[in-house]
């Protein structure tokens, strides 16, 4: 065997004897990795001791623990440096864990005996969550109760990041608002209703903001109403009394339908309401009073005139050969035989405020109309008319007023009419006006209110869905109102 066989023999480590014919294999010829010198780095898993594993006890300096913790200077030997990939070792690319020698972390090492008043070492116990106060609550065979909350970083309950759940049922929650698209409902007048008639109704462009506003008026007028509902007109002679009181009456016959509605004529000054509703009505207070057979509408439809709106009248003395006085106790009971088949009434009142029946008929109001001209001498009566009121103590019905200055003769400026107006708000009534309307004449019959100008309906809709705020709202009927 040559020198070179030799030294071959120790550059592989082979001890055996020189006469076998041992060769060794691919995998073993290759050379060992270098050892590397100086710390080895940690394994994964690997749990630093704490202080008390590298004191000595015996001179009180740090162990071989302490060498370890101080840091080294960067070189190859602890590793490549950052960018430079390290060779593949032999057996995989994992890092192999260096071998552990001496006792586990975090157990005690016999290090002698202890000095006189040294107490002996303990493991320093892991930190723990403080634990609820209280008994443990314990399950059938001993077993403690397991939790069947979801976990979430943070311990146990409701995730913060989740939206609170919705009250209600899943029925309340899906509205048909939201699924079914709504339809447009057409428009009835002005350029939307051109281009929606023009287009054969492809172009809707649904209604403009004036329809809208009446819309919402009418609905006001149709909410719900419990009871009766009374309402008075007052005002000086020669304004139209009478023909606001036949108008507001049509205008609640025709929104509520499904409601009956009377004018009642307590103008003892002759009163013409029978002769503007309807011509033909032969019935009166006193047939109406002393019939004693008024057991179904039927009966009182025989005693009541109407129009084609629906609204119902009962007439006042209109022959002056047979003159009778309405007196209180005939107004009473007539009325009292109307309130059994009819929601709403419409009074009109006599223009003399003093009288006996006009104190009645203020008795059982639910609101109040007082109808002026837009001139001087009729706002000065309209005027003296809620004087009146105040004195007497209906400040309650007061309050419940609606004023309506009405042009019956188309002549008023308007400079004055929106002074009286700004007069009469101040005083805190609602001042509606109701322009001039040819078909309203004296001495015309109302018969539907279609047959007004669309700006008046329009204001007697404003005025009746002004009334409608004062639609009583539990069924009251024995009470006095003012």
């Amino acid at each position: 065997m040559t020198d070179r066989d030799d030294e071959l023999r120790r550059k592989l480590g082979w001890t055996g004897p020189e006469e076998t014919d041992y060769e060794p294999s691919a995998a073993e010829s290759e050379p060992a990795p270098p050892t590397r010198e100086g710390p080895v780095r940690p394994p994964v898993d690997f749990v630093p001791p704490s202080p008390a594993d590298t004191w000595d006890t015996r001179d009180g300096d740090l162990g071989a623990t302490s060498e370890l913790a101080r840091p080294s200077a960067p070189s190859w030997e602890s590793g490549p440096p950052l960018g430079v990939r390290e060779p593949e070792r032999p057996g995989g690319s994992f890092r192999q864990p260096p071998q552990r020698f001496g006792p586990p972390p975090g157990t005690a090492r016999n290090t002698g005996p202890l000095p006189p008043g040294a107490q002996p070492w303990r493991p320093a116990p892991e930190h723990q969550p403080p634990r609820p106060q209280g008994p443990p609550m314990q399950m059938p065979g001993g077993h403690p109760p397991q939790s069947t909350q979801p976990w979430f970083p943070g311990g146990y309950g409701p995730d913060p990041r989740m939206a609170p759940p919705a009250s209600g049922s899943y029925a309340d929650r899906i509205r048909q608002d939201d699924l079914v698209p709504q339809r447009r409902v057409p428009p009835s007048r002005g350029w939307r209703f051109v281009v929606y008639k023009a287009t054969f109704g492809m172009v809707n462009l649904g209604r403009g903001p004036d329809e809208i506003l009446q819309a919402q008026l009418e609905a006001k007028v149709r909410s719900p109403l419990r009871g009766h509902f009374k309402v008075g007109v007052m005002g000086k002679g020669g304004v139209g009394k009478t023909t606001v009181s036949a108008s507001i009456g049509s205008v609640f016959a025709e929104l509520r339908q499904d409601d009956r509605v009377v004018a009642i004529d307590a103008d003892t000054a002759f009163g013409k309401l029978g002769s503007r509703v309807d011509p033909r009505a032969q019935g009166s207070y006193w047939e109406l009073a002393a019939d004693q057979h008024l057991e179904t509408f039927a009966d009182i439809r025989n005693r009541v005139g109407n129009n084609s709106a629906g609204l119902f009248v009962l007439a006042g003395e209109g022959t002056p050969a047979r003159r009778r006085v309405l007196d209180p106790a005939i107004y009473r009971e007539a009325t009292a035989r109307l309130d059994r088949y009819f929601t709403i009434s419409i009074v009109d009142c006599s223009s003399t405020m003093d009288t006996p029946v006009t104190q009645e008929v203020l008795r059982d109001l639910d609101a109040m109309v007082v109808v002026s001209s837009p001139w001087v001498d009729g706002a000065a009566a309209a005027g003296q008319t809620l004087d009146w009121l105040a004195a007497r103590g209906l400040t309650s019905l007061l309050q419940r007023t609606v004023v309506v200055l009405n042009d019956s003769d188309g002549h008023a400026d308007k400079r004055t009419r929106s002074i009286l107006a700004q007069q009469f708000s101040a005083q805190g009534q609602v001042v509606v006006e109701v322009p001039f309307d040819g078909h309203l004449r004296p001495g015309g019959v109302i018969d539907r209110t279609g047959e007004m100008s669309p700006a008046t309906r329009r204001k007697f809709i404003e005025v009746v869905a002004a009334l409608a705020e004062y639609y009583p709202t539990h069924d009251d009927r024995t009470r006095e109102r003012y």
